[in-house]
C-alpha cells in the first residue's frame, strides 16, 4: 500500500510567509533543489529574531554551557544589568572572571564558568518584595533555605536577597541561582 505525503514541494504550494523573501516551491526539479537550499538557509538562522528578555537568554546560555561542560561562555548582547547580575554571581562564586568585549554593536561578555551552577533562571513577573516577605519567595524559587540565592534590584543597587535582608530593604526579584 502506497503512502501519500502532502507537503509543499509535492503540490507546488507557495507559502505566504516566504512570499516576501521571493522564495517559494515550484514544480520543476531544478528550481526546487535551488529553492530548497535557500529555504534551509532561512530556517537555519538567517532570520533575525528580537530578544524579548536578554537576562533570561544570558542565564539560559550560561546554564546550557555548564551542562555541556564548557569552561567559557559568550553572552550577547551585553547590558549594564547583565553586568551587575554577573558581578553578583561572581561575588557569590557561581562564576569565575568575566570581561566585557566591545564588538562595535551592543558588546558581549566572556565568562569563565566554574561548574557551580545547578540551575538558574529569571523570575517573571518581577515580584515586588517587602523587607519581611523574603521567606515566601525563598520557598518558591530555592530548593532549601540556605541553598542558593535570589538576585534582586533595590534602591541601593542589584544585590542578593541575603544582603537585602541584612540591610532591611525590599525590591524586585530578578533571578535565582543554585
Amino acid at each position: 500500500m502506497e503512502r501519500h505525503q502532502d507537503n509543499a514541494e509535492d503540490v507546488g504550494i507557495t507559502l505566504p510567509w516566504l512570499e516576501d523573501t521571493g522564495l517559494c516551491y515550484a514544480d520543476s526539479a531544478s528550481e526546487n533543489s535551488h529553492q530548497k537550499s535557500d529555504l534551509k538557509n532561512i530556517t537555519r538562522g538567517n532570520i533575525k529574531m528580537t530578544l524579548m528578555d536578554p537576562l533570561a537568554d544570558a542565564l539560559t546560555n550560561m546554564r546550557n554551557n555548564e551542562l555541556q561542560g564548557n569552561n567559557t561562555c559568550i553572552i550577547k548582547p551585553a547590558s549594564k544589568m547583565i553586568g551587575h547580575v554577573l558581578r553578583t554571581m561572581q561575588k557569590e562564586e557561581y562564576i569565575g572572571e568575566f570581561e566585557f568585549v566591545d564588538d562595535g554593536k551592543a558588546g558581549q561578555f566572556i565568562i569563565e564558568l566554574e561548574g557551580n551552577i545547578n540551575k538558574c533562571g529569571v523570575i517573571k513577573p518581577r515580584h515586588a518584595v517587602k523587607k519581611d516577605e523574603f521567606e515566601k519567595f525563598e520557598k518558591r524559587y530555592l530548593p532549601s533555605k540556605s541553598f542558593g540565592i535570589m538576585i534582586m534590584t533595590t534602591p541601593e543597587g542589584i544585590m542578593t536577597h541575603k544582603e537585602a535582608k541584612e540591610k532591611g530593604i525590599g525590591g524586585r526579584l530578578l533571578a535565582y541561582i543554585y
